[in-house]
């Protein structure tokens, strides 16, 4: 683990670093890849400031606490730090490996009639919609005048997000959400 410890309107004192060397060893338990560590250590009048990044493969977190003694600014970073590693050791070890998805494919094909049911259910097309505010006059407006089939938008009123679709028939449906 390689540490860079900076100090911001003090005077860097060796237990400082002595002390943020120790907290962060600790988390080699988490951290399995090489990592660097850059703590910034600040004092604006009255206030203590710690702040911690962490960086590995792909991974970064990120805390900042600040109070009126170093030590616990310190401490409160790190244990912000040691609760996100954490979360993200619990997430990895959550996902499924390649040899057991390899093993749920093979499974899947010794049922073909299984196999034919799931085939049916495979999205085709992804797009990504950027949701205009518009009311729902103008959002029938724009269905009729881009003959679209649905219009995904941001009420301009209520801010939530709504759906607005032409039936068969020609008539409208609108599906309103709560966000």
């Amino acid at each position: 683990m390689k540490i860079s410890v900076t100090f911001r309107n003090t005077e860097g004192e060796n237990w400082h670093k002595e002390y943020v060397d120790d907290r962060l060893k600790k988390m080699k338990k988490y951290i399995d890849r090489p990592v660097e560590a850059h703590v910034v250590l600040s004092v604006e009048k009255f206030r203590n400031v710690a702040e911690v990044n962490l960086m590995a493969d792909g991974l970064n977190v990120n805390a900042k606490e600040e109070s009126k003694d170093m030590h616990l600014a310190i401490d409160n970073a790190i244990e912000k730090i040691e609760r996100q590693l954490k979360k993200h050791k619990e997430k990895s070890r959550g996902h499924k490996t390649n040899l057991t998805r390899s093993e749920g494919i093979t499974a899947i094909s010794s049922f073909p009639e299984e196999m034919e049911d799931t085939s049916e259910m495979k999205v085709v097309e992804t797009r990504k919609v950027v949701l205009k505010p518009m009311s729902l006059d103008d959002a029938m407006m724009e269905i009729e005048a881009s003959k679209n089939r649905f219009i995904i938008y941001r009420d301009s009123f209520t801010e939530n997000v709504s759906l607005i679709y032409r039936r068969e028939d020609g008539l409208y449906t609108l599906i309103e959400t709560n966000s």
